[in-house]
């Protein structure tokens, strides 16, 4: 009876190996590794099937579609040559005499995207600030002249209006499928060579706290942007405008692989509000923000590090009426929480002037809600 019992338990032990042996040879995924330092059995995820990328040929169609829609902007503007001349003290005698000097007008490149067939185009404000003349060149060659409709500065946004009318216009596209890996094409009119496009795709969303506008919300590409791209357009795989190129991360002048757009949603709502009005309307509370550091957090005997600290507050403005006071910690506004500086200046901008609002603050180690009346920003000098 045990020499049978015995000889059963070698087959069996003969047999797992055998299996094991083949699992091992012919499925290594199956198996837990072992940890050469500590002998432990460490599990791990592999797959056994290769990857299936879509093959991508060409984004030539892409291309096509977007490209009328996209002018070279130049702009020119009259200054006075430096001289030996232009000295202090010669002026504080002769007060009119840098109105005798000669001037020279200076010229700048940028880009532009027409976005309605009469000739509304919109670009960087940056492109065309203080210009006395404004010339678009067409992707036929055609040069057009161009006059201000409307800017926005704390976007970097401008709106211009072309002569004529039957223009090529972009198709707008939607931010809500676009995702970190996308391709993206950046056109526009590098070094003043016209209609260059460069490929890349969208290395992170949502970029802010970069110091560049007053409102930041920035899609980040590798698609290479280099000066005179400023103002041109960010365009999805189908060719349909998701941003407005701006401005590039560079340490030489040249593209590093780190440009950022503007997002069309804030395009567009700026477009629209300055082809309607004149110029760009947003709410206001009168407050001096700060994110809230886990230093300034354990100070204020908040739980955790969520929330906008207030650092001042404008006399006689709204904030000030309704009663909100520096040091408070802004938790919630209208229910929704306040995460960091960017995102509650941008939900206060959304802000209808007049309107209604409700603070949730952290004050004397207690929330406390505040009902405050949304007055209008005021215009950026």
């Amino acid at each position: 009876m045990l020499r049978r019992l015995w000889l059963f338990f070698a087959q069996a032990v003969t047999l797992s190996l055998a299996v094991l042996f083949v699992v091992a040879t012919l499925r290594p995924d199956l198996l837990g590794r072992v940890d050469d330092k500590t002998g432990q059995v460490v599990l791990m995820q592999e797959t056994s099937t290769p990857v299936n990328v879509p093959p991508v040929t060409s984004f030539a169609d892409a291309a096509k579609k977007a490209m009328p829609a996209v002018v070279n902007i130049y702009t020119y503007k009259e200054v006075r040559r430096v001289s030996p001349m232009d000295d202090a003290l010669l002026r504080r005698y002769f007060p009119d005499l840098a109105e005798r000097l000669p001037k020279q007008r200076a010229t700048s490149l940028g880009s532009g995207v027409i976005v309605s067939r009469d000739g509304y185009i919109l670009t960087n404000n940056h492109v065309i600030e203080g210009a006395d003349d404004i010339q678009v060149v067409l992707a036929d060659g055609t040069r057009v002249a161009a006059r201000v409709r409307g800017t926005d500065p704390e976007s970097d946004l401008a709106v211009l209006k072309a002569e004529g009318e039957g223009f090529a216009a972009i198709t707008f596209g939607t931010l809500d499928r676009v995702q970190v890996g996308d391709f993206v094409l950046a056109i526009g009119n590098p070094f003043g060579f016209g209609n260059t496009v460069t490929m890349g795709i969208v290395s992170a969303l949502g970029r802010n706290h970069l110091g560049i506008n007053r409102f930041e919300d920035f899609i980040q590409t590798d698609a290479p942007i280099n000066p005179g791209n400023s103002g041109g357009a960010l365009v999805d795989a189908a060719g349909n405008l998701i941003g407005i190129n701006s401005t590039i991360y560079s340490q030489s002048g040249g593209s590093l692989g780190i440009g950022f757009a503007i997002p069309v949603s804030l395009a567009r709502n700026v477009f629209e509000q300055i082809v309607r009005e004149g110029s760009v309307t947003r709410g206001w509370l009168g407050i001096e923000p700060q994110d809230l550091t886990p230093e300034l957090a354990r100070a204020l005997a908040l739980e955790n590090a969520s929330g906008v600290l207030i650092r001042g507050i404008v006399k006689s403005g709204p904030a000030d009426r309704a009663g909100v006071l520096p040091k408070d910690v802004v938790l919630e506004l209208d229910g929704r929480p306040t995460r960091d500086t960017p995102a509650l200046l941008a939900r206060i901008a959304d802000l209808p002037p007049g309107s209604s609002a409700k603070l949730k603050v952290w004050r004397d180690r207690k929330p406390q809600d505040i009902d405050i009346t949304v007055g209008r920003r005021p215009s950026a000098q």
